[in-house]
């Protein structure tokens, strides 16, 4: 039963927000080890963050994520976390810092988004203006193999349903790679980069909008979470929805935003056990969150 099984609290500490975002988004190994540190002790079961410089490639990315978890990961070896993707352009580039802290040891957990999107902003007179994120077939191919090759268990956002078409695919063939979590994206009253409301992306955080994924997702075995990107996931009805349906919970100051209320990634963790405790669903500690994904030993 839904009630019986451990929440994995996912928190997204960082992204490419800024102190000016909110003062309290962590910069720098230092930073955001302390950061992890406290939202493990605080609930979270994984956490994802990002380099200073999501233009560092290969070897130069992999050192500075080594420099911030190889630490932590001395003192608490079960811990999951993950980086993010740079901004290489093509698969292989974007996936090599991933492959080489899975060689040294230091990742259980990978990442790439199964489909494309508009990301934009309000221009001057409100028109929205942005570019495309794009990831071809081809590339989302070779995301998949590589996953499934190194056993490392994808955590794949999904920002609009076509997204989770392409998933559900590889799921029926057989394809999907095991420790594969589906991180359903809402698209708050910001978007993915506002500061002024207005432009989003996907489906909004509703309840018929969580339900339609969960139509999708019937009959299957995917691991499946929700955030809410420029917005507050705990200001909607789909977390007490998610848990109330079996599913986990994405929060951090990656996505959080609201011009006037400026928490620590530490409090948004709380919150998010807080409403399990509501709910009546135990917090998941990090080996559980393993468990539940079915990552490879």
């Amino acid at each position: 039963m839904a009630s019986d099984t451990p929440v994995i609290i996912e928190a997204a500490i960082n992204g490419v927000g800024t102190p000016e975002r909110n003062p309290n988004i962590p910069q720098g190994p230092a930073a955001i080890r302390d950061c992890a540190r406290v939202c493990f002790d605080a609930g979270a079961s994984l956490i994802h963050a990002h380099n200073h410089d999501i233009d560092a490639r290969g070897k130069e990315a992999a050192d500075a994520y080594a420099e911030a978890w190889a630490p932590l990961l001395d003192e608490r070896p079960d811990i999951l976390w993950y980086p993010t993707l740079n901004s290489a352009g093509d698969a292989p580039s974007m996936l090599e810092h991933v492959d080489l802290l899975h060689r040294a040891g230091l990742l259980r957990l990978g990442l790439f988004d199964p489909g494309s999107t508009n990301v934009g902003i309000p221009g001057p007179d409100g028109i929205p203006v942005g570019g495309v994120y794009a990831n071809s077939y081809a590339d989302i191919q070779y995301a998949m193999d590589f996953h499934r090759s190194r056993s490392l268990g994808p955590q794949m956002a999904i920002y609009e349903p076509g997204f989770l078409q392409t998933v559900l695919q590889y799921h029926r063939i057989g394809k999907l790679p095991q420790g594969a979590m589906a991180k359903l994206y809402f698209g708050g009253p910001y978007g993915l980069a506002g500061q002024e409301p207005g432009v989003t992306f996907g489906l909004s955080p509703t309840r018929h909008a969580l339900l339609a994924y969960l139509d999708m997702l019937e009959g299957t075995d995917i691991v499946w979470s929700v955030s809410v990107w420029g917005g507050d996931l705990m200001q909607t009805e789909i977390a007490r929805l998610a848990l109330e349906r079996g599913g986990h919970l994405h929060v951090g100051l990656e996505e959080h935003f609201d011009p006037i209320r400026k928490p620590t990634n530490e409090e948004l963790v709380l919150e998010a056990v807080a409403l399990c405790e509501d709910v009546g669903r135990p917090v998941a500690s990090c080996k559980e969150a393993a468990d539940l994904l079915r990552l490879p030993a």
